[in-house]
């Protein structure tokens, strides 16, 4: 009769973007119950930024942590036998019965690798269980970093990747109040030349490696032409020229009913 394996349970430690005092308490005890941890790297024996956050708040790394390789690639086939790998080597450290906790930077829900991972290691084994541990996010702190508030009342917020064009940028500035575009590196130019045209840089922040000792905040856009910057950067764009279209308040029902009875 085989025995059943008792796995540990897999969590996700959000650890936020930077600053090592963002932490909340919940992966703060996390990190120092016992749990196995692992952290991502995008090359072997490289530096780990989310391994770094920890280093910085004063918690001692243990001997037995261990590296999962995550290779910054668009190769469909070498993604996958990465994600396959780390995955089956978190199964194999949880199959001892010991939890393990992944470090996140920013938050687990958020862009992050962690949702991917789960999902991969619960293909392999069903049975695991997983926590996520939520935390501060890149684009929370860089607007508190920054002074903006991101969004007030009735405004709307969206928060997209800049890969996704400047068909598409251009399109969300008249739909949204507040435009977080994250990894702005491959094209600022293009972004820094469409919020000129619309007359939005005065009203727009770049922030790169927010609440790490690199941070840095950039108010005059215009001075980032032809800059290469950190993969680790985002923008905040207000766009208070927004036209937006008539709210609807209060219960539906109830008006509805009104409306009715006055007819």
């Amino acid at each position: 009769m085989t025995q059943e394996i008792r796995y540990g349970k897999l969590i996700g430690a959000s650890l936020g973007p930077g600053d090592p005092e963002l932490i909340t308490r919940r992966a703060w005890d996390v990190l120092q119950s016992g749990a196995r941890w692992v952290y991502p790297v995008k090359k072997a024996e490289q530096a780990s930024y989310a391994l770094a956050i920890v280093e910085r708040s004063g918690l001692r790394i243990p001997a037995d942590a261990v590296e999962l390789v995550f290779p910054m690639t668009r190769d469909a086939d070498a993604l996958a036998k990465a994600w396959a790998r780390a995955a089956q080597q978190t199964v194999e450290l949880l199959a001892t019965g010991r939890d393990v906790v992944f470090l996140v930077e920013g938050d687990a829900s958020t862009f992050a690798t962690f949702g991917h991972l789960a999902r991969v290691v619960r293909e392999q084994a069903p049975s695991i269980a997983v926590e996520t541990i939520p935390g501060v996010s890149s684009f929370t702190a860089a607007a508190a970093t920054a002074g903006l508030p991101l969004a007030e009342e009735d405004e709307t917020l969206a928060v997209i990747p800049t890969a996704y064009g400047i068909g598409v940028i251009d399109h969300m500035l008249d739909e949204f109040d507040t435009l977080i575009l994250l990894k702005v590196k491959p094209l600022l130019d293009d972004v820094i030349e469409l919020l000129e045209r619309r007359g939005l840089l005065a009203t727009s922040c770049f922030i790169e490696k927010v609440g790490s000792p690199e941070e840095r905040i950039v108010r005059d856009l215009a001075s980032l032409k032809g800059e290469t910057v950190n993969y680790l950067s985002l923008l905040l764009v207000k766009n208070p020229k927004r036209q937006r279209g008539e709210l609807r308040r209060g219960c539906r029902r109830r008006q509805e009913r009104e409306a009715a009875a006055h007819a």
